[in-house]
């Protein structure tokens, strides 16, 4: 069998590169399974996943698309056995349960945007790059019951640049894991394909919970390295905060979306605001960062020169 008959399984924009991919690489998908359209926006109009509007967009898909609300509905299992699949790609979707990951002859396998072990979980995009991390890369492997611990297939390396965003590094491994993705499915056909256990425990390794309010929080006293990790790690969403504290107004939710780390060495408390020369400067633990783009509560994102020269007095401001 040198052309598995595929159902594809994913949902944001990051899945439909890989789509795309086993496409053009004239892959067999037989079926594509997505999230359910959902109510969005002020107006709650039903809205589609990327997968679906790419799949809608290619005449020959469009009749191969399932949406279930549950994965274990006998409905939705009978339209998968319909497919007569022999391999499920799974990029960026749920949680599959077993019954649904065990069908398929050649397995299940998953793209996972890391380097298993390392960064197992939701966020791993997000993590590296708050962790500061200089390489990065993504991982096929087969799926089993516990999560992002499967056989690994295949890897590619990419590095991380110091001030590159969460989301240049997403929209670029985006790329090399569909290019990745088409390498391992072919393996698999051809039957060369190579299963590598995981170590399943270790010191060293890191994980990628998903992202809260809380752990989005930014502490301004802790180093001015850290701080601009932790905005570029969540940038462009969810966005790193904390609250704009100025003398006379209620507490304001801030967001940070870019930042400089300067030479300056830090003089007072951290969290102090200064704003010079329509510059928007806040002490550190160790050194000054200039905010550089930022999102006031209830406003778009702008940049922090046109937000200083909008406030009213720059005097007595602390982010906390």
């Amino acid at each position: 069998m040198n052309k598995p008959r595929i159902v594809f399984m994913g949902t944001p924009p990051f899945a439909v590169a890989s789509l795309d991919a086993l496409v053009k690489a004239g892959c067999d998908v037989v079926g594509i399974v997505t999230a359910p359209d959902r109510p969005a926006g002020r107006g709650q109009v039903l809205r589609m996943s990327a997968v679906k509007d790419y799949a809608l967009a290619h005449p020959f898909l469009r009749d191969r698309i399932l949406q279930p609300e549950k994965l274990r509905d006998p409905d939705f299992h009978q339209q998968l056995d319909r497919t007569g699949a022999d391999l499920y790609v799974v990029v960026a979707f749920r949680m599959l349960p077993e019954v649904v990951w065990k069908k398929p002859a050649l397995g299940t396998i998953n793209l996972h945007g890391s380097l298993l072990p390392d960064y197992r979980g939701a966020a791993p995009i997000n993590w590296a790059v708050i962790n500061g991390e200089q390489i990065t890369g993504a991982t096929t492997f087969f799926i089993q019951q516990e999560i992002d611990t499967g056989d690994m297939i295949d890897q590619v390396r990419m590095p991380i640049g110091p001030d590159a965003t969460a989301g240049e590094v997403h929209d670029e491994l985006m790329l090399r894991g569909a290019d990745l993705l088409v390498r391992t499915v072919r393996s698999i056909g051809a039957r060369t394909v190579r299963r590598e256990p995981q170590t399943m425990e270790a010191p060293t390794l890191h994980h990628a919970p998903k992202l809260t309010p809380e752990n989005c929080r930014i502490h301004f006293d802790r180093q001015a390295r850290q701080v601009h990790n932790l905005v570029r790690g969540l940038s462009p969403y969810p966005g790193a905060w904390c609250e704009w504290h100025a003398i006379g107004a209620a507490p304001m939710h801030f967001k940070v979306l870019r930042t400089l780390v300067t030479d300056a060495a830090a003089s007072r408390e951290p969290g102090t605001v200064e704003c010079l020369h329509d510059k928007l400067i806040v002490h550190t633990s160790d050194r000054l960062i200039e905010l550089i783009d930022v999102q006031p509560e209830g406003k778009k994102r702008m940049a922090a020169t046109a937000f200083v020269r909008g406030l009213r007095t720059t005097e007595n401001i602390t982010l906390r």
